[in-house]
């Protein structure tokens, strides 16, 4: 989400001229676009910005401005700590970039800039065309979450669920297609509580799957709950929905679920991707995991080990819990930390074999691979499959916005790598 925000930071700012650059030293302006949803955060920001001090140490100082969630949750800390920020903008008002420039161009004072305007801000992008050209892009449907999950920092800096209108984000989606995307990912706190006069996620799905050029919809990141009937029954009846979730957990004990206020059990869990599997066979799931939540005991821990072995997610994010201020959970008491870091370790040893079995299997399969881009210095082409496992293969013809079939012959724990297979070519787009 924050990589499809700054693309539209960038639209914003190119009305008053302003060109993005890969050349810290070149900047004029500074804008770091940035998440809370991870401890250090804040860290980073004073990190990042010592690193801007120093290369402008004999330079005119660039404007600089702190944007996004960690604006949001510590805007006046950072502005009384780090005189060097002019404005901190958060992820709710940075349609008003532009203003907040122009005024500091002017040697205005340092901007706080963090009121929810959820509304305001989608209705000043809604007339701005959406430049991304990448053949897989990204697209914001729906901010905020309503599920107050104790360890989660989202509904105090992105603020209650909100979803755009159809309206808006089948014309979003046509400009993006227009670019040259192949493949669209709709975004959300909680992707799957999408719901606009009535329209849930799969309304939308099949909405934007009617867009020609389109050949792919991935969404993320979705909560169990909010898994209906409906949706579920998406994925067996459209096509261009692709058969692979991120379906976040968190842990495999029932008594941590109900400590993190998760609203759900390990059995409402599996029903859902029960159902899921029983209407497309061939989906797979990814899902995230806190290791060492205040409260878990080696027996809560080994629930979720079991939960990696049942299902066999084949990606998993797995941390140590991280405290975030202004959350439930923060003033709960921590277990040990070395316990917490040696559950990690066995936790993420056992992910990983379950990765590489599966990833084993793919050997001499014929795959789909849609191709994003050529690599560089190289006559390769990198892609994703179905799956949304990288793909790299060699070529002499230009793979980039192309499905191809693709016969793996080799891979390790990031990487696929394969040839294509001439005879059998998939919805190619032909020049």
């Amino acid at each position: 989400m924050n990589e499809y925000d700054s693309n539209r930071i960038l639209d914003l700012v190119k009305k008053i001229n302003y060109i993005p650059t890969k050349n810290l030293n070149e900047a004029c302006c500074y804008i770091l676009n940035t998440c809370h949803i991870r401890e250090k955060a804040t860290e980073k920001v004073y990190h990042d910005i010592g690193r801007v001090k120093k290369a402008f140490r004999k330079k005119t100082k660039p404007i600089v401005l702190i944007v996004g969630c960690v604006a949001q949750a510590e805007g006046d800390i950072l502005l009384k700590k780090e005189k060097y920020i002019d404005a901190v903008i958060g992820p709710q008002s940075y349609h008003q970039i532009n203003d907040i420039i122009s005024k500091l161009e002017t040697k205005s004072k340092p901007i706080n800039y963090t009121e929810f305007e959820v509304i305001d801000k989608f209705d000043s992008l809604n007339s701005l065309k959406n430049s991304n050209n990448k053949i897989s892009s990204f697209l914001t449907i729906q901010e905020g979450c309503n599920k107050f999950c104790k360890f989660c920092v989202v509904p105090y800096t992105r603020g209650a669920e909100f979803s755009r209108s159809i309206t808006e984000l089948v014309l979003e989606a046509n400009q993006l297609v227009e670019n040259g995307a192949r493949e669209i990912t709709l975004l959300g706190q909680n992707v799957n509580a999408y719901n606009n006069q009535n329209n849930k996620l799969s309304h939308l799905i099949f909405e934007i799957s009617k867009i020609k050029n389109l050949k792919r919809i991935r969404y993320t990141t979705s909560h169990p709950t909010d898994f209906t009937k409906d949706l579920i029954e998406a994925h067996q009846s459209c096509e261009k929905l692709m058969p692979l979730i991120h379906l976040p957990i968190q842990s495999g004990s029932n008594k941590i679920l109900k400590a993190m206020n998760r609203k759900h059990t390990i059995k409402d869990y599996l029903e859902v991707i029960n159902s899921l599997i029983k209407v497309k066979p061939n989906i797979k799931f990814s899902s995230d995991f806190i290791i060492g939540y205040p409260g878990e005991t080696y027996d809560d821990f080994k629930e979720t080990i079991k939960l990696m072995k049942d299902i066999k997610f084949i990606n998993s994010y797995s941390f140590i819990f991280s405290a975030r201020p202004g959350t439930p959970a923060f003033k709960l008491k921590n277990i040990d930390q070395k316990d917490a870091k040696d559950r990690l370790v066995e936790f993420q040893e056992i992910a990983e074999k379950v990765k590489i079995q599966y990833r084993k299997k793919l050997t001499n399969k014929t795959i789909n691979v849609l191709f994003e881009n050529k690599m560089r210095d190289q006559n390769k082409y990198f892609g994703r499959d179905e799956h949304f496992n990288s793909v790299i293969v060699e070529s002499n013809e230009n793979l980039t916005g192309k499905i191809k079939n693709v016969k793996i012959l080799e891979g390790n724990h990031i990487t696929l790598y394969g040839e294509i297979v001439t005879n059998l070519n998939y919805n190619s787009f032909a020049a």
